[in-house]
């Protein structure tokens, strides 16, 4: 095997492995909060479907593009490539959505509550559900075309206005199609980026201005999870747009050249998911809940050590 796929390969499946392991577990810790919790966080509710859109955008893009890499062809047929393709496409608008929203929602927490927004924030709670649903329904719209444009690989040329994502196929059959497609996904992408990267801004700014009012509202309330949810939250969002432009600049230069290496290609896929592989370990190492319970797991796991066993057997001798 050629040293260059090799690599590619192998970047692609640790990608991919390390990145569904890391959503698992996310997923399994939020899962046993639930059931040993009545109720959660808006900020955690969200982290929790980022997880899951996130580990369904590894499975429906990095695996098969893994297997794609190492040579396996005809990996689905026609239902299958119009199934992968459109969890695929949901789960990448929601990552970008969800994103925002838990920066939206971030910014809400913490704004001063004056007389207008003080009922506003003691109904973030109840918005968390009917804003999952409104965003799955406006993704749905987007993308429910894909059942008809995605198709199994062909043999010989490939026709014209149809991108190869190696294992599937999008024929969009004229430039209208495409260019109509790709402005609603593009245009649905930058409006969620500009609206988190300000509403992240906006929560920088206020941290910056009332710093020491903030100070005394956490010394009042003995709570100090609020400074560190709003850096999980800022972060992430650091964290996606940075992934976000790298993505663009990539797709940017392959619609201005005429013909675009396969490596170009793979880097874009790569790049692009970078963010649903690493935010499940930044969740992990900054999130409390999450973190005290993937501890408690690895504890409950880990065998007793010979120190123990050793003190065992001297007071069992002693005896």
């Amino acid at each position: 095997m050629d040293l260059c796929v090799t690599v590619k390969g192998v970047s692609f499946l640790l990608q991919t492995g390390m990145g569904i392991l890391g959503n698992t577990v996310v997923l399994l810790a939020y899962a046993h909060i639930i059931f040993t919790k009545s109720k959660m966080l808006p900020v955690d509710m969200i982290l929790c479907h980022l997880a899951f859109a996130n580990l369904v955008l590894l499975l429906t893009r990095g695996v098969p593009q893994t297997m794609t890499v190492f040579g396996r062809t005809n990996l689905l047929n026609n239902p299958g490539c119009k199934v992968v393709i459109f969890s695929y496409r949901m789960s990448r608008a929601l990552s970008v959505c969800l994103t925002c929203m838990l920066s939206v929602f971030q910014a809400g927490t913490v704004v001063p509550a004056g007389p207008r927004l003080l009922k506003l924030k003691s109904a973030l709670h109840s918005l968390v559900f009917p804003t999952f649903a409104g965003l799955w329904l406006l993704n749905s719209a987007i993308y429910f075309q894909t059942f008809f444009h995605a198709i199994a690989p062909r043999n010989g040329t490939i026709p014209a206005f149809t991108l190869n994502l190696g294992f599937c196929h999008l024929d969009f059959k004229n430039n209208l199609n495409y260019v109509i497609k790709g402005v609603l996904a593009s245009g649905r992408d930058f409006f969620f980026v500009a609206l988190m990267v300000a509403s992240s801004g906006y929560i920088l700014l206020l941290l910056h201005r009332h710093s020491r009012q903030v100070r005394a509202i956490h010394r009042s309330r003995g709570v100090g999870s609020e400074t560190r949810a709003v850096k999980t939250v800022v972060t992430l969002v650091v964290l996606y747009v940075f992934f976000f432009g790298i993505d663009n600049v990539i797709w940017i230069y392959m619609l201005t050249e005429a013909k675009v290496s396969p490596v170009v290609t793979d880097m874009k896929v790569f790049f692009s998911s970078c963010f649903a592989f690493l935010s499940p370990y930044f969740i992990i190492s900054s999130n409390r809940k999450v973190k005290a319970k993937v501890l408690c797991a690895a504890e409950q796991d880990r065998p007793p050590s010979m120190d123990t066993q050793e003190s065992r057997d001297k007071g069992l001798s002693l005896s």
